[in-house]
């Protein structure tokens, strides 16, 4: 592993991902488009894996050296093995500093939502008409780190003379100006979205969600509906336009070849760093003022909300008994029950958990413990994932998984997939959706939908289009 410093290398990870990984087998992108010591300090990116892992339903293929192979189970427990297995790659010597990167090789890719029907037993209503993977994990040795608190790039793996002439070269040559450039460019085909639900059938969606509160099956579920698309550019063309619009401090870009998954995402699922595990579930929304007088007053007003608040405090006892199965006793505790913070459509409130994991657990003990992310589900977490197959016509997919790594370390980093396209073909889909409880107005809380949807809508450049009926 080399460390660059960053005086010598000014450049932007987006330009250097594009300039040498786009193009590559398998390219990822793991963005923090906004920079924080505690979750935006590194944009990780790479390509050509050495192993790929993808499964649907039961059934799993891993193609290793060519060869590929099909096995059937359950795929959590057949990761895990398959992370046993494996072996960190040899890397150059490393300095004290360099062995506290937190990615030294591993898996990189997503979860999707209806991996959690191998960890409950749930009911099977809803349309899969995306009919993608339901996990798809790329393993790497070869890998760039900007570490932006350091100011340092870490190059991991073969080959990194290469690389650090390719990065001398980048610097020299990459002058993009990508606001100006690709704000202009057209994105659609068609100019229209289309959602899964039309505006009163959402509306009594919520109102049937409303009616199993009341009976007290639930106290909180999360009804999302899901916007498509034809578009006419390159999927990695509309992430460079979302990351301007919505930079976040979990974005990524995924390239499979017959899809792609760009991701703006503001929340952290879950993180393993030094066996410390930290989740920051992000309930609690409200538009950006068009004034800075506006701004304040939505702050405020999000910030005294006793819904919002309640709803994240459901959120955060449930994420607390998660952690609990997997931690160590006591150690769970709650680090920052409300904070703001603010992206550029909207504010949201966000919590902190953090536990300390069992020394004979491991990251995928802690995802079948947790998955899918109590914030995007509902409390309790069963019942509301019953609830949300009922009422949504078409699968999650990839929507509201996790998008990261699974490091040979032992640390691991996963997003929330909010704010995220879903490309497939000529078809560009997203999905946005909020917590429903016992006193949620129907428009308001399809209103929501749409606030959280603006920079996704932004990017498109378009209005939805919904019938009323």
């Amino acid at each position: 592993m080399k460390v660059l410093e960053s005086d010598k290398f000014d450049i932007e990870p987006i330009d250097v991902f594009e300039t040498l990984f786009k193009n590559r087998p398998y390219p990822f992108l793991l963005e923090s488009g906004i920079r924080h010591s505690d979750y935006g300090r590194y944009s990780i990116m790479g390509s050509d894996p050495f192993l790929i892992f993808k499964s649907k339903g039961k059934q799993i293929e891993i193609i290793e050296n060519g060869k590929t192979r099909h096995i059937e189970g359950n795929p959590f427990n057949e990761l895990k093995n398959l992370l046993r297995r494996l072996k960190p790659a040899p890397t150059a010597q490393c300095t004290a500093h360099d062995a506290q990167m937190p990615f030294t090789g591993g898996a990189v890719g997503y979860f999707a939502y209806d991996l959690g029907a191998h960890i409950e037993k749930l009911p099977n209503f809803a349309e899969d008409d995306i009919n993608l993977p339901d996990c798809f994990l790329c393993f790497y040795h070869n890998t760039l780190i900007f570490d932006h608190l350091k100011h340092k790039i870490f190059i991991l793996g073969h080959n990194t003379n290469d690389l650090v002439i390719s990065l001398k070269n980048i610097q020299n040559t990459v002058k993009l100006e990508i606001k100006s450039q690709f704000h202009t460019k057209r994105i659609l085909k068609s100019g229209r979205l289309e959602s899964n639900f039309t505006h009163f059938r959402y509306l009594n969606a919520i109102k049937r969600a409303k009616h199993y509160i009341s009976i007290g099956d639930i106290y909180q579920v999360n009804l999302s509906q899901r916007f498509m698309t034809q578009i006419e550019t390159p999927p990695f063309d509309i992430y460079k336009k979302l990351h301007i619009i919505n930079p976040a401090p979990f974005a990524g870009f995924l390239d499979y070849g017959d899809f792609a998954i760009v991701s703006s995402s503001p929340e952290r699922f879950l993180r393993i760093q030094d066996e410390v595990v930290q989740t920051r579930p992000v309930k609690g929304t409200r538009p950006r003022g068009k004034t800075p007088a506006q701004d304040r007053k939505l702050a405020r007003e999000l910030l005294k909300s006793e819904k919002d608040r309640a709803e994240l405090v459901m959120i955060v006892d449930l994420e607390r008994n998660d952690l609990g199965r997997v931690c160590e006793y006591r150690t769970v505790r709650v680090k920052e029950l409300i904070a703001l913070e603010k992206y550029p459509t909207v504010f949201h409130t966000v919590a902190t958990v953090e536990g300390k994991l069992y020394e004979e657990k491991d990251a995928i003990d802690l995802l079948k413990a947790t998955f899918p992310g109590g914030s995007i589900t509902g409390a309790p977490k069963i019942r509301a994932m019953e609830i949300i197959e009922e009422l949504e016509p078409t699968k999650r997919s990839v929507y509201t998984g996790a998008i990261g790594y699974l490091s040979f370390n032992g640390n691991m980093d996963l997003n929330i997939v909010i704010r995220t396209f879903i490309i497939k073909g000529n078809k560009a889909y997203f999905q946005v959706g909020g917590g429903i409880v016992a006193d949620s107005d129907p428009e308001a809380e399809y209103q929501e939908t749409l606030d959280k949807a603006r920079a996704l809508i932004e990017t498109l450049g378009v209005r939805p289009q919904q019938s009323t009926t």
